[in-house]
């Protein structure tokens, strides 16, 4: 019979990582940026540039997706 600590653990693990998954699938299925990778591009390319606040970050990636800041409003399609 398998251990059943180690079978609870190995559950529990795999519920965590599907339901950070599923929450970043449909985050970009919705159109909302994903600020983790956001911040990890940044380290690696642009070690030596500011970061963005994630407000900061949603607040511009929403401005461009909407064409707000440029006088109108286009929305999504």
């Amino acid at each position: 019979m398998p251990d059943l600590q180690n079978l609870f653990d190995r559950s529990a693990k795999a519920a965590g990582a599907a339901a950070y998954w599923s929450t970043r699938a449909a985050r970009l299925m919705i159109g909302v940026p994903d600020y983790e990778t956001y911040v990890a591009h940044r380290r690696v390319k642009h070690p030596n540039e500011p970061i963005m606040s994630y407000v900061e970050f949603f607040r511009e990636r929403q401005q461009a997706r909407y064409a707000v800041g440029k006088g109108r409003f286009r929305g999504c399609c």
